[in-house]
């Protein structure tokens, strides 16, 4: 056992019981992790919170992938983490890879209510709305927001995100000019960085030339800093992290040094608490020194 009664380890012997024939009765969220994984030691605490608030409605089966190679292999496991959301017996959702708290939310709220006494309010609504792409569900509640606080920075931050994600660019930076003070000074910076992203993406070429491209040479660094701003304006983080830190120790120098301006415009976009800025943060700090 673990942190409680409905946060524990499973094995191979046990996971017929404690998964399978538990999810009848609640959901279980699987997290398959790994020793030697940071962004899977990153994302645990925030699945146990995110399990105490549930407050036994959801239970959290963590499987060590490394000492329980029977379940990683009947479940296809490839990359880590991966978790899987199981009812009734049956994988019904899940993810591959570090993600936000509100993507995670998202994808438990189809299936589990929170307890009112731990509901969140409804700017976190609709940004686990807007993390799972329903843009015009989140839109409609933060036009509610702003209904009654048209000044509500946090609502129009990500209403110009919601705006951005349709193509109303124009629309967007407008959204972005009407926001005040220096409370949200990062999360603006964020913002105004999916923007040109957006933007520069438009200009380039097709993701498949590009991908083709850097197959026939890898060492392409047009094609591969091209391809990741394709894969930031398709909110596509991790691929795109890990080809800008693979271009930034190759030839940091590429563009005057983008790949290093780059990076730091993903982390503000996605904030100093996402797993993936963690892990990347120290690796190109690495890199660095």
């Amino acid at each position: 056992m673990s942190q409680s009664s409905f946060i524990y380890d499973v094995n191979d012997a046990n996971f017929e019981q404690l998964v399978i024939e538990n999810s009848f009765h609640k959901p279980v969220l699987v997290d398959f992790w790994a020793e030697w994984c940071a962004p899977c030691k990153a994302l645990m605490p925030l699945l146990a919170r995110i399990a105490e608030e549930y407050q036994g409605e959801l239970l959290l089966a963590k499987v060590n992938c490394d000492l329980e190679q029977d379940v990683v292999m009947r479940f296809g496991i490839r990359s880590l983490p991966t978790v899987v959301l199981f009812r009734d017996g049956q994988p019904v959702d899940g993810f591959a890879g570090a993600q936000p708290e509100s993507a995670i939310r998202a994808l438990l709220e189809p299936h589990v209510q929170l307890p009112a006494s731990a509901a969140g309010d409804p700017l976190e609504s609709a940004q686990a709305l807007f993390d799972a792409a329903r843009f015009g569900e989140a839109e409609q509640l933060l036009k509610d927001i702003l209904t009654e606080n048209n000044e509500h920075a946090g609502a129009l931050l990500l209403y110009a995100r919601c705006l951005a994600e349709r193509g109303e660019l124009g629309e967007a930076e407008l959204v972005l000019d009407a926001i005040k003070g220096d409370e949200h000074k990062q999360t603006l910076a964020g913002a105004r960085a999916q923007l040109t992203f957006l933007r520069q993406a438009g200009d380039l070429p097709e993701v498949a030339l590009l991908k083709s491209r850097v197959a026939q040479d890898p060492e392409d660094d047009e094609a591969a800093y091209q391809l990741a701003i394709q894969q930031l304006a398709r909110q596509q983080h991790e691929a795109a992290l890990d080809a800008l830190l693979k271009l930034f120790v190759r030839n940091r120098s590429y563009g005057d040094g983008l790949p290093h301006k780059t990076l730091l415009q993903v982390f503000d976009l996605l904030g100093n608490d996402h797993p993936l800025v963690t892990s990347y943060r120290r690796r190109l700090y690495q890199a660095i020194y």
